[in-house]
């Protein structure tokens, strides 16, 4: 796979055709990590209970799991703009009625279940707009340059959606986070779904005979695993960071320190989009985790919050190349046909894999320190990464592909 250059993201994004549906996904991704967390705040606000709000915002997770890969077959089988128009309806509906059920203090378990609705419905403009550049740029390079910009504009969103959640539960009504960013995800979907590139997506027919759809490459589940490693590290450190300036008597900038290695990734996101290492698909996503979780370690290491933020700017480092390859190395190991499921797959790894690494590093902050819940969240990176490694011949292209060659 080729480096890209400037010149390419130039390219990439000022392709015929591209502008409506990439200013539309960044209006309906814009919210994604804002949602959940604001649904949350809501919660607990009107409720006054933690642990409904998080079974609340735990439903939401597993419903975009469930929902990331359905709709992903869907809009490979129908093109995205019956699907996403459908589930951004859906998605509309549940979650008007779950703010009236917070209003109402309604059963938790009716509070539970209409947050694996709102997760499940909503509309995964993410594996469309990813799936699109396939289609919209030719070019290796510039495809790559797309594909990473796809990485590093998620970045973005996770940076800015929690400071607006947080923002906005401060309003006079405490909603307010929760409905206007469900409003900005459903004007942003139905958009992305009715511009011109979209539609000419139309159905694809049957081009893949498999129930297990793109994880039915070997190349396919192994990326799967890559990202799962991934996610789990993540939720490891989204846990123990808050919990260590608990410790240190700052609680309100967990957060804060969250967002910084954000800010590196997204930096380095760029640089390394520029010149990728290792240079072959197969070795980069085993080193990639195993590096991401040695920095991780270093998160152990602070005794002060400075110290700790430094840290995080190491570590963050690596987040965005790994995004960026998760993507692109979906261009060689799905199967053909299968683009926006692949995409599917992959978040619904990261997020199990997020769900892992929170619960077991909640029980190890709780028993041993968060020093000990970054040191659990480096071995499980490199444990993990063993496996993709000697896993790495599968990651090439699936045999219908050699084929059709």
């Amino acid at each position: 796979m080729s480096q890209t250059s400037l010149a390419d993201y130039r390219a990439a994004l000022t392709t015929p055709g591209a502008t409506r549906p990439m200013v539309a996904s960044i209006l309906a991704r814009l919210p994604i990590a804002m949602i959940g967390l604001s649904a949350l705040l809501y919660v607990q606000q009107e409720m006054g209970s933690f642990a409904v709000a998080g079974l609340v915002s735990a439903s939401s997770l597993v419903g975009v799991a469930v929902g990331s890969v359905v709709q992903g077959r869907l809009i490979d089988r129908f093109g995205p703009t019956r699907p996403l128009l459908s589930t951004a309806a859906m998605f509309a509906v549940i979650l008007v009625t779950l703010a009236l059920a917070i209003e109402a203090h309604a059963a938790t378990l009716v509070l539970v279940t209409l947050a694996f609705g709102i997760g499940i419905t909503e509309p995964m403009v993410g594996s469309a707009s990813r799936a699109l550049w396939g289609r919209l740029v030719p070019a290796e390079a510039a495809r790559n340059a797309a594909y990473a910009y796809e990485a590093i504009s998620m970045e973005v969103f996770f940076i800015l959606g929690p400071g607006l959640a947080g923002l906005l539960v401060a309003a006079p009504w405490p909603g307010t986070g929760m409905v206007a960013g469900g409003a900005c995800m459903v004007a942003g979907a139905v958009l992305f779904a009715l511009s011109p590139a979209v539609r000419a997506w139309g159905p694809a027919g049957r081009t893949h005979h498999s129930l297990l759809g793109a994880l039915s490459s070997p190349g396919m589940r192994t990326l799967a695993l890559a990202a799962l490693g991934f996610g789990v590290v993540i939720g490891f450190v989204e846990v123990a960071v808050p919990a260590a300036a608990t410790e240190a008597g700052s609680p309100a900038l967990g957060g804060v320190l969250l967002s910084v290695w954000s800010v590196s990734s997204v930096a380095f996101g760029v640089a390394y989009s520029l010149r990728p290492w290792p240079r072959e698909m197969p070795l980069r996503l085993p080193v990639l985790l195993a590096g991401f979780g040695v920095l991780v370690a270093l998160l152990a290491w602070p005794s002060t919050l400075w110290g700790l933020a430094i840290a995080m700017l190491a570590a963050g480092a690596l987040i965005t190349p790994q995004s960026a390859t998760h993507s692109a190395a979906i261009e060689l190991v799905a199967p053909k046909g299968t683009a926006a499921e692949a995409f599917g797959w992959v978040l619904t790894a990261v997020t199990l894999g997020l769900a892992f690494g929170q619960s077991v590093s909640g029980y190890l902050v709780e028993h041993a320190g968060p020093s000990a819940a970054f040191l659990a969240a480096t071995a499980s990176a490199l444990v993990i990464a063993a496996v993709v490694y000697l896993l790495r011949g599968t990651v090439k292209a699936p045999r219908e592909h050699v084929l059709a060659a």
